[in-house]
């Protein structure tokens, strides 16, 4: 079999090339042997490289919460059947359907054949696999609770999954409504206004506002609909690389939790989200400040982000965690509260556990009430833009009959 390599040489340049061997370890060995130092092996069945249309399909996969909660589980029922790892990676490789996580599983297998260890196997590919789950298998495999852990990081993974996909449900009615109604809005201001006001001109007659406005706005489309475009493009796209940046994701993350009826919301989930990953990494033996490293990278809002950057290092500097939390923005006070008395009698786990359940039935309360609360506002939208064009058309039509 020959395997891709990259290494450094005797002279510390980089190489890379392809050799002959049986398995990762022997190729290992035969690099060692001719002076170099392998940084990644990889197998090439019979020299032969990935076709273009392989790397095509890998480029464009991508891996779900679904696909990797499903994994997750092959990986804990594969483990605790007493699998040697090559072997359990081999057949999560064989048996996954995702065509990146079927070659990540591949990849996985012959790094820990050349002797890494499972969590330096889950850190080699951070796209997939975020600091939140390689910390989780990582205390696992420290603690050689692995088997308990995981059931920890399906159950975290899975929660989740759900309340992204509540959220999505109660966002989907009132995105579609407000598409239809945008496309209602350009429908009438090119095709059915324009009639009518050419109508209304030739009759000689005063237009009102609200027509005089849609005039103006027809007038804007045609004849500067390209400057239109290339406007929306830029400003997209100036906005697009600058929620790239920390700042636009801190504007970004910031604005979303201002918002009147959908910051509540992402505020609960955000703390739903800290309460039960955090219990679980207690659990699992992670330390609090390691903890919070983590949730910094994975509580999925760059404004509370910064939030646990300045917890720690206050931290760092002998303070307890609920008098941190205590001075920062959008942790409500029942969450300091059940902290600090988690903190003080020693169960700040169960403590945890309990906010986090608290908050799992406040956020599909605050979906429910969202969904509720932007029906009457979509129908106040809907009306608005109904009323405006109906008197920009009916408005002249009464003077055109009162002239008649």
């Amino acid at each position: 079999m020959h395997y891709a390599y990259k290494a450094i040489n005797e002279t510390g340049a980089k190489t890379s090339g392809t050799i002959e061997a049986d398995n990762p370890r022997d190729a290992g060995d035969k690099l060692a042997a001719q002076g170099l130092i392998p940084i990644k092996i990889v197998a090439r069945a019979n020299g032969a490289t990935e076709s273009l249309t392989e790397r095509i399909n890998l480029r464009l996969s991508r891996v779900t919460t679904p696909d990797l909660i499903i994994f997750s589980k092959q990986f804990k029922t594969l483990f605790n059947a007493g699998i040697p790892m090559t072997r359990l990676m081999a057949i999560l490789q064989d048996q996954t359907e995702n065509i990146k996580l079927k070659k990540t599983a591949g990849l996985m297998g012959e790094e820990i054949q050349t002797g890494k260890s499972l969590t330096e196997a889950f850190l080699d590919h951070p796209r997939i696999f975020s600091p939140l789950y390689c910390s989780m298998v990582q205390a696992g495999e420290a603690s050689g609770r692995l088997t308990e852990v995981m059931d920890r990081l399906i159950y975290l993974l899975e929660h989740e999954h759900k309340v992204k996909s509540d959220i999505k449900s109660a966002m989907q009615y009132p995105v579609i409504v407000m598409i239809t109604l945008f496309i209602a809005f350009l429908f009438l201001l090119t095709f059915v206004v324009p009639r009518f006001v050419t109508i209304f001109q030739n009759a000689d007659i005063d237009l009102p506002l609200p027509t005089r406005i849609c005039l103006a706005l027809h007038q804007w489309l045609v004849v500067y609909w390209p400057l239109s475009l290339g406007v929306l493009a830029a400003v997209g796209t100036a906005l697009y690389f600058y929620i790239k940046t920390d700042q636009g994701r801190y504007f970004r993350d910031y604005f979303l939790l201002k918002l009147p009826i959908l910051g509540p919301v992402f505020q609960k989930g955000a703390m739903a989200r800290f309460a039960s990953i955090f219990a679980i990494l207690q659990t699992s033996g992670v330390g609090v400040l390691n903890a919070l490293q983590i949730l910094a990278g994975t509580i999925g809002n760059s404004a509370i982000s910064r939030e646990f950057e300045q917890i720690q290092q206050q931290l760092r500097e002998g303070r307890g965690i609920s008098g941190p939390l205590e001075n920062a923005r959008f942790f409500p006070a029942m969450v300091v509260s059940m902290v600090a008395i988690g903190e003080e009698s020693g169960n700040l786990d169960d403590m945890l556990n309990q906010v986090a359940i608290h908050y799992d039935d406040e956020v599909e309360y605050a979906v429910g009430r969202m969904a509720e609360a932007l029906g009457p506002v979509l129908i106040v939208a809907l009306a608005a833009v109904v009323g405006f064009f109906a008197l920009a058309i009916f408005l002249p039509m009464w003077d055109l009959v009162k002239m008649v």
